[in-house]
């Protein structure tokens, strides 16, 4: 729908396409697991190495955890 929206308008219409839009969405989702994994990663390295119970970025990715969860639980039982 929103490619068909954008498509009226001339300039967006010729770069703008449910391929794009699905790209996006694609790489989107990889790059926030990918953010996902390196805080985790890093939050253990700080751990194990420094001793250092880093709270920052176990919230940063409990919360990417979560929200990645309930999106994939929301689209299961709504779409």
């Amino acid at each position: 729908m929103t490619a068909h929206i954008l498509s009226k308008v001339p300039i967006l219409g010729k770069f703008v396409d449910e391929r794009f839009l699905e790209h996006r969405r694609r790489s989107t989702s990889l790059a926030g697991i990918a953010a996902c994994l390196v805080a985790i990663a890093l939050f253990e390295y700080r751990f194990f190495v420094n001793h250092f119970w880093s709270w920052d970025l176990l919230a940063v990715a409990i919360t990417m955890v979560v929200v990645k969860m309930a999106m994939m639980a929301w689209y299961r039982f709504h779409d």
